[in-house]
Formats: structure tokens, C-alpha cells, sequence
């Protein structure tokens, strides 16, 4: 009889505890669609535009996004923020999980950063803009990628994406920065005139003749025929320590091993090429239509031609919209600046070319032998580094002398903006990477004796450029730094075929700087 009472309350004991799970299970049920729904709905008041202007405080975002196509388009359609900003809702995990990730790096600026800080310019640009814009959500929007009026050049190039989409690694922003936020400096089209100089008109003043050399001394060149003029500095020869020793930070294999390197005296370019003188190179050469480059090549190659064939027309604006005169000429290729070269030779009647790279460097010292050609540890200077995450570089005085990542506002400077090293050359370091004579050879000092005069390397694929550019590091602007051009990769979205021989597509930053031999 005992045993029987204990087997009933063990049986009602179980019914109770099934009815309490079953209680909690209701109730957790409830609360988790309860809590589901306010996620939800959160999500959606913090998916609207008022809301998205609220939290982000980039200033003109919401007027410039008001006067962009997204917003007066003749379809009638709003785009919103989310659209562009978020993968598309029906890649439901990529969609929430981008939102919960930018809602924590939101909540963090907020809490320790200053927006007065922010470089908000360069925020707008396009390294910072592909990584805000998934090309998804483009896609979502444009099935069409061929509206109406679309010129037979933008149907070309479009078709070309379709078709190379994945090799090209490309994203729809990169031609379209304009489209969710209004640039009124941002130009998308092919260029169709001749710059104008504001002394185009005045053929009184127009140069007649060359500049004589009859002394190794700084001259003016003045460029005949044209209102353009440039210094030249003149550099006497010498030996110096090319490459960064072991213990120089940030130093890279293929500055190494250290070797003495003698050079003759050389005139240098005290600036780097400006778009007046490379204009006037265009207007006296440019080719009109597309001149097969095999016969550009062959032309350009005969030791007795006394004319160059120059640039087609470039696709846009390879001024990118900031302006001519005397920033630097960017976006042209090797070939371009070697027979901007030549050119010049024949119209002066003496012997420019390119600088090689020990040269380069050579002038870059300025006679120094450390990293840069004024004081300074490149540890300083570098946002590389885990304490960069809690404290500002120092920009004192690399900011006097070059224009780099942090203080170009992501553009191009004119060369007043910096001082001379010892030389009187400005902007070796920074603002464009230039070009150098000699093919890239991450080898190619361990292929040479401790001693070397007048080196230059011939053999490569890839050509070396020096000097950084705005978009640099300071540790990239080392006077030892080391880069090499990366040809396809700077062709990918030309839609020509051939592609063009004489304008780069897709890298902005780099232009060159002449020498001049002592006769």
C-alpha cells in the first residue's frame, strides 16, 4: 500500500513538471516572437532614411544624396539608403549580419571618435566608397544595365563588364560615383576637346625658341611654339648608399642588399610633369581615332623620325576634375611618358628621357643617407601599427615636404603646397608615384658588385615607379621604397580592344618627372 502511494505521487510529480515545461516552452515561445518582432521593427525604424541621417554625420550626405539620380530620376523611384548601403533583402544572413556589424562600428565612433576628425573627403572617394556599396545591391536595382541615351562607347564598356564581371574584380561604384550621392565635380564621359590654356589666345607671347644650355647651371625650358615653361635643376654626379639597411623599419627585401652607386651629373624636373606641359604634348601629337598601336609603336621607334604620333583621347577626365595647370599629369602610361620624352627632345633639341632608378634615388637623398631627406623615424610618420588604433601619427614635418595619406584630402596637390629637399626638388616623395627607366627586378640588387656606376636593369616585365603617392603611407615614402607597375590590374576596366597604349584606367595616382643629360 506504501509503495502504491509513492507511485501516485511520482505520477502527479511528472504531470506537474510536464505542465511547467510545457508553460516555460509557451512562454519562451511568446517572449521570442515578441522579441523577433521588436528586433524587427527596430530594424526598421533604424532602416529609414530620417534615421540614417540622424546617426550619420557626414555633412551634405542627405543634401547630396536628395540631388543624385537615385532620388530625381525620371522613373519615379526613391532609392534609399539601406538599398545602396546593405546587401539586398532576400540575402537575408548577409543582409542583418551587415547591418549588426555596421551598427557596432556606428556605436563605436560614436563613443570614442570625434566626426570633426574625419577626413570626410576622402570618405567620398572611391577606396573608401567600394567598401560601403555592395555591387549586390547595384545589381538588385540595374537588371537593366543599358538605359536609354546611353552613348555607344558606355554600351561598349557595359557589355564588356557582363562579360568579364568576375575576372575584373570590378564593382559597378567604381564607374558610378556619382549616382547615390551628387558629385558636381565627377565627370563619367569620354573626353572629346583640348583643354584650353588661358593663354591660348595670346600667340604674341608664344616661346620661339629653346632654352641654350651653355653652362651646368638651373635653366628655364621653354618649350617652343607653346606659353609653357619648367625648371630643371642640375644635379652633380656623385656615389651614395642605394637601398635601406636592415635596420631601417619598414625596409622591404627588395631594397637589399646596401650598395655604392655612383651617377653622373644629370638636370632633373624640379616638379613633376604638369598637365600644362603635358598638354602641350597632346595638342601637338594626339592621334586622332584609334591609330592601331602597332603602327604607334613602329612610328615612334624609328631613330630618324623628326614627329611623334601622341594620345588618343582618354575615356573621362584623367584630371579626375581637380584641376590642371600645375598639379601633376597622372593616369598616362609608361609608353606615353617616354614618348612625351621623346617628343620633347626633337622640339628642344636636347636629350630628355625618364630618370633610371639609381638616379631617382639618388636625387631623392638630396645627399642624405636616411630615410627620408629630413628628420624623422618612418615609425613616427606610419599609421601601421597597433598603438596607430589610440594615437595620431606624428605629421611634423613630413607634412611639410610631402603629400601623402594624411594630409592630401585622397587628391592631387600642386608642388607650392610642399618644400624642396637639398636639391630643390619637390614632391619626390608623395603626391604621384613616378616613373623610373629601369624594369622591375625584386633581385636586382644582389645581381650586381658592391660597386656600381650608372646601373639600369633592362630586363622584366613590369617597370619600376618610386615615391608614393597621395594615397601612400608615409612608410611607403621612404627615400629607399621600391614599387613596380602593375599594367593589367591598371587596364582591367578599359573597355577597348586593344586597350589603349597611352592612358591607364584604373590607377590615378601615378605621373613622372624628366631628366635632362649634360651635353
Amino acid at each position: 500500500m506504501i509503495r502504491g502511494i509513492f507511485r501516485l505521487k511520482n505520477k502527479h510529480g511528472k504531470e506537474r513538471l510536464l505542465k511547467r515545461r510545457s508553460f516555460y516552452l509557451l512562454l519562451g515561445l511568446i517572449l521570442g516572437i515578441c522579441i523577433s518582432i521588436s528586433f524587427y521593427q527596430t530594424v526598421v525604424y533604424f532602416s529609414s532614411d530620417e534615421s540614417c541621417s540622424m546617426c550619420h554625420v557626414h555633412p551634405q550626405a542627405t543634401e547630396s544624396w536628395k540631388l543624385s539620380k537615385h532620388v530625381n530620376n525620371s522613373s519615379g523611384t526613391k532609392v534609399h539608403c539601406v538599398d545602396c548601403h546593405l546587401p539586398p533583402k532576400n540575402h537575408t544572413w548577409k543582409h542583418y549580419s551587415a547591418k549588426f556589424c555596421m551598427g557596432i562600428k556606428d556605436a563605436w565612433s560614436y563613443l570614442v571618435k570625434d566626426s570633426a576628425d574625419f577626413d570626410w573627403n576622402r570618405a567620398a572617394e572611391i577606396e573608401q566608397a567600394v567598401k560601403y556599396i555592395p555591387n549586390e545591391s547595384c545589381k538588385e536595382c540595374h537588371t537593366n544595365l543599358f538605359p536609354e541615351k546611353m552613348s555607344a562607347d558606355a554600351i561598349t564598356a557595359h557589355l564588356y563588364y557582363e562579360e568579364n564581371e568576375k575576372k575584373l574584380n570590378l564593382q559597378c561604384i567604381n564607374c558610378h560615383l556619382d549616382a547615390g550621392h551628387y558629385k558636381p565635380d565627377f565627370k563619367h564621359e569620354k573626353m572629346t576637346a583640348l583643354p584650353v590654356s588661358k593663354n591660348s589666345a595670346d600667340t604674341a607671347s608664344l616661346y620661339t625658341a629653346a632654352t641654350q644650355i651653355n653652362a651646368f647651371e638651373n635653366f628655364t625650358e621653354h618649350i617652343p611654339d607653346t606659353h609653357v615653361s619648367f625648371e630643371m635643376i642640375a644635379i652633380n654626379g656623385g656615389s651614395f648608399r642605394m637601398g635601406s639597411p636592415t635596420d631601417e623599419p619598414f625596409g622591404k627585401e627588395d631594397e637589399r642588399p646596401v650598395r655604392t652607386v655612383t651617377v653622373s651629373s644629370f638636370f632633373m624636373s624640379e616638379v613633376e610633369v604638369t598637365w600644362d606641359m603635358y598638354w602641350a604634348f597632346y595638342a601637338k601629337t594626339m592621334s586622332e581615332g584609334r591609330t592601331p598601336p602597332a603602327n604607334v609603336f613602329a612610328n615612334n621607334s624609328r631613330p630618324d623620325v623628326d614627329a611623334v604620333s601622341g594620345p588618343t583621347p582618354p575615356f573621362g577626365f584623367p584630371d579626375q576634375g581637380w584641376g590642371g595647370g600645375s598639379r601633376p599629369a597622372i593616369t598616362m602610361t609608361h609608353y606615353a611618358a617616354e614618348t612625351f620624352c621623346q617628343w620633347l627632345s626633337i622640339t628642344t633639341g636636347k636629350k630628355y628621357r625618364l630618370p633610371t632608378e639609381a638616379e631617382w634615388e639618388y636625387a631623392a637623398r638630396g645627399g642624405t643617407q636616411t630615410s627620408y631627406f629630413f628628420e624623422g623615424n618612418p615609425k613616427k610618420f606610419s599609421n601601421e601599427g597597433f598603438w596607430r588604433k589610440f594615437f595620431k601619427a606624428d605629421g611634423e614635418p613630413i607634412s611639410s615636404y610631402a603629400i601623402y595619406i594624411n594630409n592630401s584630402k585622397n587628391r592631387t596637390h600642386e608642388p607650392d603646397n610642399v618644400k624642396a629637399n637639398p636639391f630643390g626638388l619637390k614632391n619626390m616623395l608623395g603626391n604621384v608615384m613616378e616613373y623610373c627607366a629601369d624594369k622591375y627586378d625584386s633581385q636586382a640588387y644582389g645581381k650586381t658588385g658592391e660597386n656600381v656606376t650608372n646601373p639600369l636593369v633592362t630586363e622584366g616585365t613590369e617597370w619600376v615607379v618610386r615615391g608614393g603617392n597621395y594615397t601612400s603611407d608615409a612608410s611607403d615614402l621612404r627615400c629607399a621604397a621600391r614599387s613596380y607597375t602593375q599594367h593589367d590590374a591598371w587596364l582591367k576596366t578599359d573597355p577597348q580592344q586593344p586597350k589603349s597604349i597611352w592612358w591607364y584606367s584604373d590607377i590615378r595616382g601615378i605621373g613622372f618627372r624628366i631628366v635632362c643629360d649634360q651635353k
